[in-house]
């Protein structure tokens, strides 16, 4: 099923939220426009539209792209009815067909108010899609999943997963409850800094947020860190584990670990220091595919 999938996200995509935000925000300038067209020229095959965006924010990327897979990463099921996102999808397909892929997540508890039962909520979410009068077909959605249960779901009802702050031995963990044929699509944030010190300092400081996240922290408890791994920001051996830290080089290599564990596809966050929500880090990203090609 996920075949199709695979073709279209190509091996490398750009994770960011600057997108989103810039219509959040009423920031839009051409110059998002722009990105998304270079992101596209520079040969990536996915931009993964991150801070919970809706399918109406997708669409006004795709708008600006020509061939460019578009997806969600992740839409919250508990912001947008499934009525409505399948009534989207279906506009945006007609639209631009076979561009859009809808990334679906349960978000987390400190972000939803209306947060309970998330594995039961996303497979009664997922019954809506396919109840709509457009339905989602399940080759067109994927799951933010971190866990056995969600991972099941993901291969079960959708093309497969898109994990968020993973590491490449999670990834083969995915790989092994997903099986062989559906799509593994994990985010790898990345700090292109030679200056290990002040590159760490910057890993740190973005990954504080998420480590305040308890579907993030038990994820990465469960894959063999420790309490401690999780204080301050992060020991460093997290920060090694879910980021490619340096040159060039290291991020090649840390991207092999991803494929050598079974990742399809690897979605990059360019992380910089002090950046604003909706910068654009374009000169991260023409580095990124210069280095993968």
């Amino acid at each position: 099923m996920a075949q199709r999938q695979r073709e279209r996200i190509g091996r490398l995509g750009l994770w960011t939220g600057a997108w989103v935000y810039a219509q959040a925000e009423d920031a839009w300038t051409p110059e998002y426009e722009e990105a998304a067209a270079e992101a596209e020229e520079l040969g990536f095959g996915t931009l993964w539209l991150g801070s919970n965006p809706s399918v109406g924010q997708a669409a006004r990327v795709l708008d600006a792209t020509r061939h460019i897979t578009v997806a969600t990463g992740i839409l919250s099921i508990w912001d947008h009815s499934p009525s409505d996102v399948a009534a989207q999808t279906a506009e945006v397909a007609r639209a631009h067909p076979g561009r859009f892929l809808l990334g679906l997540g349960v978000s987390h508890s400190a972000l939803a108010k209306e947060y309970a039962r998330p594995y039961s909520a996303m497979r009664e979410y997922l019954d809506g899609l396919d109840a709509a009068p457009d339905p989602v077909a399940a080759d067109d959605r994927v799951l933010a999943a971190l866990g056995p249960k969600m991972l099941d779901l993901a291969k079960t009802r959708s093309a497969g997963a898109h994990p968020y702050l993973v590491t490449a031995e999670h990834t083969a963990f995915a790989r092994e409850h997903l099986g062989p044929e559906a799509l593994l699509a994990p985010e790898l944030k990345v700090v292109l800094d030679g200056d290990r010190d002040r590159a760490t300092a910057t890993a740190r400081d973005y990954l504080a947020r998420y480590l305040a996240l308890p579907n993030y922290t038990s994820n990465l408890l469960r894959s063999g860190f420790t309490e401690d791994d999780l204080r301050d920001g992060g020991s460093d051996r997290l920060l090694d584990a879910v980021y490619a830290i340096g040159e060039e080089d290291a991020v090649v290599a840390k991207v092999g670990e991803f494929y050598a564990a079974g990742a399809d596809h690897v979605a990059l966050q360019a992380v910089t220091a002090g950046a604003a929500r909706t910068s654009l880090p374009r000169e991260e990203w023409r580095r990124l595919a210069a280095a993968l090609k």
